[in-house]
């Protein structure tokens, strides 16, 4: 039993086409008024693109038939779909649902990539827990690493001399290692390429969609929270979508209220912010009056917004951008630890330790198993 304010309702406030025609011009969210567009001739060259914080990216960026795009499409042929993630706003947990989405997908058989553009802040070889992998390179291209047979990454992570090395490059360098991880890495036959992009509407983005324009991208999941500050960078990025042609699968609402067991070590109680530690007589009220939830197997679980949805959080969001809303995910400590550790919070049953059977038991991993559903659902069309 749950002690929690309710989550708007997934699927039920938005129009029931998610997908977004392409327009020809691709127009960045932050471009001058009158851009001429990313992938025309004149980007980053004509007067209109003075003063634009895109004008390096779009100058250096190919334009017309560029060879290694139809190259990338040949790498991608058997790759069914591919799935950016994104978020305008850092720090919103989208690797932290990218590498769960990853591990969801596998866990029903499919066989995934993930590709980690996110050049200066690289997170998946923790995510995954493959710090101190190396990336095989050959003549016919780079393996990527793999957490396990249907499960494999590629990130600048494993690439790194020195994992805390600062990764220092202006756009067209980090542009290259975009393309060379698309055009290079052997990834074989795939279900899923899900892509993790860093925040923001800028050059990684831009890169990934010209040079997917051929091998196409199949949506996009955008991540936010519930608080405005987070969503009005977010409504930018649904933007970009819409100008760049990307459909939008959906929207996710992480970190939608604290999610933590009661009986669990996270959660403590005090008399006052800085007064004696008063758990155990808690515990014991409620083992008093509520006999029947106050043992550790009943799970209950005490739910705080710690982000306040101060207009209408992502659901309202997405019914204005007529986009689809997929669901929350509660802050909680069982998802934490598992990024932290590298784990699954969908593994097979003799890799499940007890910390990961305590999360499968979370209202959190039920969130989170509902929203890779209805992503495979919207890929695959199954019912």
């Amino acid at each position: 039993e749950n002690i929690s304010p309710a989550c708007p309702r997934a699927g039920h406030s938005t129009p029931s086409s998610s997908r977004m025609e392409p327009t020809d011009r691709v127009v960045p969210a932050d471009a001058n008024t009158d851009c001429p567009g990313s992938n025309a001739e004149a980007a980053g060259k004509s007067a209109a693109c003075a003063g634009c914080p895109n004008q390096e990216a779009c100058a250096t960026a190919p334009t017309g038939v560029d060879p290694d795009v139809v190259a990338i499409s040949e790498r991608l042929a058997n790759v069914k779909y591919k799935i950016l993630v994104l978020s305008g706003k850092g720090g919103v947990g989208k690797s932290t649902f990218a590498a769960q989405l990853a591990y969801g997908l596998a866990a029903r058989g499919r066989d995934v990539g993930l590709l980690d553009i996110d050049i200066c802040g690289p997170s998946a070889p923790i995510m995954f827990g493959q710090q101190g992998q190396d990336v095989h390179k050959s003549n016919s291209g780079w393996s990527p690493v793999y957490v396990k047979d249907n499960l494999a990454v590629m990130s600048i992570g494993f690439l790194l001399p020195n994992a805390d090395d600062a990764v220092i490059w202006r756009g067209p360098r980090k542009n290259g290692l975009i393309k060379q991880f698309l055009k290079d890495t052997e990834w074989g036959t795939l279900d899923y390429l899900v892509v993790d992009a860093p925040p923001g509407t800028s050059d990684e983005h831009l890169s990934i969609v010209q040079y997917l324009k051929q091998a196409g991208i199949d949506g996009a999941l955008v991540i936010t929270t519930p608080q405005e500050v987070a969503m009005a960078d977010v409504r930018k990025e649904l933007s970009f979508c819409a100008k760049v042609g990307v459909p939008v699968i959906g929207v996710v609402e992480n970190m939608s209220g604290l999610s933590v067991p009661v009986h669990g070590p996270q959660l403590r109680f005090s008399a006052g912010a800085h007064g004696p530690d008063v758990t155990e007589q808690v515990k014991a009220v409620l083992a008093a009056h509520l006999p029947h939830l106050s043992t550790e197997a009943a799970a209950l679980t005490a739910h705080v917004d710690v982000f306040q949805a101060s207009r209408g959080g992502a659901a309202r969001m997405c019914e204005t951008a007529g986009v689809p809303f997929l669901g929350c995910v509660p802050l909680d400590p069982a998802i934490a630890a598992a990024a932290e550790a590298g784990r699954s919070l969908f593994p097979d049953e003799d890799e499940a330790d007890p910390d990961t059977l305590h999360a499968m038991n979370s209202t959190s991993f039920t969130a989170v198993k509902a929203i890779v559903d209805g992503v495979v659902r919207g890929m695959e069309g199954q019912s």
